[in-house]
């Protein structure tokens, strides 16, 4: 089926909030992750993993952009470093259905280094901006970049100011920031999370530095009241890891975030709602423990929490009657 012209409109949804958004994550962010997450908030902005533009342009484009409508609003994030590339794989989102297309400018694994994709990008800002600019000559959603503080070796508050100065002269407009630096040798992906320390204030610094721009804060955040504290300074909160191991953390978002006056989520109800999803995808060939693996981290904090999560992780593999099973687990958090 030939693409769609950047002329025409192929969106017809508003531009998305960003006040609160989950990251998009490696191995987790899968459809059915995003899928399930929708069932607790109607308005979190949701991302998928980062695809690369050699996956969409000689692989499996179907594959990696595939998703329900239910996910909207939702934003593909690319990792890469051809301007040309990265315009065609934002067509193709756009023309799939995303809401917004995101460049990756913050994974420090080894093996996107290598081939000039995430964090090792903050220090070629010309080279990013040359990138955003082909996205947003390409299509009509936003372009956005998700962005560390800094990476080691360059990670002065005036490079950094440096790196946005020249993206947003591009023409780009939204800006995630994960308040680290990036230390590009020597650390693994988690370490990167952990060890570089959270600096908010570099973040705030750089908001008030750049008020025209939408600042999204990344880095550490767990509990809505943070949320609700960073909004004082930034235009959204993004949400990484919390999200995942505790996802009922996004019940109240669209209560306390946006003021929706819907009643809040039950865990038991959120569970009832994604049963049909799991049956379907069984039917299809399927296994549970693809979509089940992502609920795990609704069995917290209540009796029968650790039963939960075992027969959905480990009895999940011998049982004979997958559904039956999740019925089991599904009893144990009635009335929660």
């Amino acid at each position: 089926m030939p693409l769609e012209s950047a002329a025409t409109p192929v969106n017809p949804r508003p531009e998305p909030s960003r006040r609160f958004s989950v990251a998009p994550m490696m191995d987790w962010t899968d459809r059915h992750c995003r899928y399930f997450l929708r069932l607790l908030s109607r308005n979190a902005l949701l991302y998928t993993e980062m695809v690369t533009t050699g996956a969409l342009l000689h692989g499996d484009a179907e594959r990696f952009l595939r998703h329900d409508e239910a996910e909207y609003p939702l934003a593909l994030q690319l990792g890469g470093s051809v301007p040309a590339d990265l315009a065609a794989c934002a067509r193709l989102a756009q023309d799939a259905g995303y809401d917004e297309v995101n460049l990756n400018v913050g994974c420090p694994s080894d093996r996107v280094q290598n081939n000039m994709i995430g964090a090792c990008l903050m220090g070629h800002p010309a080279l990013v901006g040359d990138c955003v600019k082909a996205m947003q000559d390409a299509v009509q959603i936003p372009v956005t970049v998700k962005h560390r503080i800094g990476i080691n070796g360059r990670d002065s508050y005036a490079e950094l100011c440096d790196f946005v100065g020249q993206v947003r002269d591009a023409g780009c407009r939204s800006f995630t920031v994960h308040a680290r630096i990036a230390i590009l040798e020597g650390l693994s992906p988690k370490e990167n999370r952990e060890i570089p320390p959270l600096r908010y204030d570099v973040a705030a610094q750089l908001k008030a530095d750049f008020p025209e721009l939408e600042i999204i804060l990344n880095g550490g955040i767990k509990t809505l009241a943070e949320c609700q504290e960073h909004l004082q300074t930034f235009d959204g909160v993004m949400l990484g890891r919390e999200a995942y191991h505790n996802p009922y953390v996004l019940a109240e978002v669209d209560q306390q975030l946006f003021g929706s006056q819907a009643p809040v989520i039950s865990r038991s109800e959120a569970l009832a709602q994604l049963r049909p999803y799991i049956a379907a995808h069984l039917a299809a060939g399927g296994a549970m423990h693809h979509v089940t693996r992502h609920i795990l981290g609704l069995g917290q904090g209540f009796p029968g929490a650790r039963k939960f999560r075992q027969l959905l992780s480990v009895d999940i593999h011998k049982s004979k009657d997958p559904l039956a099973l999740l019925d089991q687990a599904g009893a144990l958090l009635q009335g929660r």
